[in-house]
């Protein structure tokens, strides 16, 4: 994707982002203020309690609103791979808002409970308003889940179960109501308690799943197979290693070292199955914004068997000094070093001239494998002819 399209997809994916908040935004300001004053009037201490339950819903719509603003900025000089954990942030600061209201509501009910001569039978309205907001949330929550699978937002996701949680406690709140107009008076506080839970228990799992993703959790073991079989799939790779995943917003990051069949292929042709590994990943898997391949010729996961060897130029130095009294020394073309085991295999290109005869041919073979005996780095000699 170039640069121009990305910045316009991040564009577009904030301006969607913007629209449901939005939406949502206004639903849950007319009825939290609607719950608050008629749970008021009703004597409902469960429909207050639901009322704002809504309001929290408007202030997490506000921070989400900010996120996604911030988080959709394009990647700068600072922040290479882009600004998408706000997002996250602002999700773990969702959850931690859903908590802290879960408690302030258990606190009024357990007083109102721990009083129980100042408890009120509420009004039969209450019900209805509790029904009209349970259909309202339940809207905003499937409008808002469609968006969040579409974009991918772990925050638009977690602001849809937050519509959802609403719907759920105005269906508990119908449960209360109409068992405290049954006699059942206290029942109405008891269900602003079980609504607390919902709450608690729904801000929880957010928080701990954002932040489970700013410390780089992984993909679960489903995920990583399916990762995996792709990867497997690529004409060239014999097996990999060191598979890392982590997320950030939605999006997916993906580093992995691979093994191919053959360890001597070209450094193109090793780039180019590296390229078509990353274009399979990111093709299959929608989420998946970026893969970084790691090539390796042997299985260095717990080790790297050939870490003490030298690099070119020392390798080459050593072996011209060995070869320097070889007449076909001076005519060598290219020399190819591979690394396998802890060792260097070299393999040596002379001019075709110096091989059509064949006992020439065998004669440069030993001279040069010979001289490089004594070398402890060295593991064998090859002569090519090109």
């Amino acid at each position: 994707m170039t640069e121009a399209r990305a910045s316009t997809a991040l564009n577009e994916r904030y301006l969607q982002v913007r629209r449901v908040t939005v939406v949502g935004s206004a639903v849950d300001l007319s009825l939290g203020i609607i719950k608050i004053v008629g749970g008021w009037f009703s004597h409902s201490q469960a429909l207050i309690a639901d009322g704002v339950h809504s309001l929290s819903d408007l202030a997490t719509d506000v921070l989400v609103l900010y996120a996604a603003k911030h988080a959709h900025a394009e990647a700068d000089e600072d922040h290479p791979y882009g600004h998408a954990r706000i997002e996250t942030a602002a999700t773990v600061g969702l959850g931690i808002a859903l908590m802290l209201i879960s408690t302030g509501i258990v606190y009024d009910s357990v007083s109102a409970l721990l009083e129980p001569d100042l408890l009120v039978a509420p009004e039969a309205w209450a019900i209805a308003l509790a029904a009209v907001s349970a259909i309202s949330k339940e809207a905003v929550y499937h409008y808002t889940m469609r968006y969040s699978r579409r974009l991918n937002s772990e925050l638009l996701r977690a602001n849809a179960w937050h519509s959802r949680s609403d719907a759920i406690s105005s269906l508990v709140v119908i449960i209360g109501v109409g068992g405290a107009l049954l006699g059942h008076t206290s029942l109405d506080a008891v269900a602003a308690l079980v609504v607390a839970a919902m709450i608690g228990k729904i801000g929880f799992d957010v928080a701990k799943s954002s932040v489970g993703e700013l410390i780089d959790t992984g993909l679960d073991a489903d995920r990583l197979d399916d990762i995996r079989d792709i990867i497997q799939s690529v004409d060239g790779v014999d097996s990999l290693h060191l598979l890392r995943t982590r997320r950030m917003a939605g999006r997916v990051l993906v580093d992995v070292h691979l093994i191919l069949s053959d360890a001597r292929v070209s450094v193109s042709e090793g780039h180019q199955i590296s390229e078509t590994v990353r274009s399979r990943l990111m093709g299959h898997f929608e989420s998946i914004a970026d893969v970084t391949v790691h090539i390796d010729p042997e299985d260095d996961e717990h080790a790297a068997p050939g870490k003490h060897l030298g690099l070119r130029d020392q390798v080459l130095g050593r072996l011209k000094e060995r070869w320097q009294h070889l007449p076909a020394a001076h005519q060598i073309r290219r020399v190819n070093l591979h690394y396998l085991n802890g060792r260097i295999h070299v393999e040596v290109e002379l001019p075709l001239a110096l091989g059509t005869d064949p006992d020439q041919a065998a004669g440069n073979a030993a001279a040069f494998s010979d001289a490089a005996v004594g070398d402890s780095d060295i593991a064998s000699v090859r002569v090519l002819y090109s």
